[in-house]
């Protein structure tokens, strides 16, 4: 059984939908956060280091950081094909753009929210703009991420692009706007929107 620790309307709420996907059997326990106003407290009850959200217990081991996750879910829960497997076709694609989201994606929006320049040739991220050509291009071999097949990291990159698409953060892209329509269509992110407040 996996039990997630939940935050409702934060990041933890995309892992809600893609255990839908999985068709893995979990629970969430909602916990308290520290929140961007400086409000909330850190909930001695969730295992994150730093207590924030998402972290998982598969009955004792904590998995915690969303790609991480995404990659420790879709390995233990192979049967909807939702990440390549060691060995398979797409594994290294699959690695590569889980490791892309979280080391250069997040840096890119953060420095952008917090108006912050990026480092030019020293930094291990670029700027947004110089990121979405990237997915963009990506995504035109499309429909998904890694192509014909949809991943959980459709589920990391649609859910960010989805929270980003109406503000200035996220360069506007035809493209981009229907990937996020397409994930955002399926069944189990509507099952996850009913289940995201515990």
């Amino acid at each position: 059984m996996i039990t997630l620790f939940h935050r409702p309307k934060t990041r933890s709420s995309r892992f809600i939908f893609l255990l839908e996907e999985l068709g893995a059997p979990y629970e969430i326990k909602i916990v308290n956060t520290l929140t961007r106003d400086g409000t909330g407290a850190v909930d001695p009850a969730n295992p994150h280091p730093h207590g924030k959200v998402p972290a998982i217990s598969d009955n004792g081991e904590i998995v915690f950081e969303s790609p991480a996750i995404a990659l420790y879910l879709t390995d233990k829960f192979p049967k909807n094909g939702l990440g390549p497997l060691a060995g398979q076709p797409g594994r290294g694609t699959y690695l590569s753009l889980l490791a892309y989201y979280t080391g250069v994606l997040e840096p890119a929006f953060m420095s952008k929210f917090m108006n912050v320049e990026v480092p030019v040739g020293t930094a291990g991220w670029v700027a947004v703009e110089k990121a979405i050509p990237f997915i963009v291009q990506t995504l035109a071999r499309g429909p998904y991420i890694l192509g014909e097949k949809f991943s959980a990291a459709d589920v990391l990159y649609g859910t960010t692009f989805a929270m980003f698409g109406a503000s200035p953060m996220l360069p506007k892209s035809s493209v981009i706007e229907a990937y996020v329509k397409r994930c955002l269509e399926r069944p189990a992110y509507a099952r996850a929107q009913e289940k995201d407040n515990g």
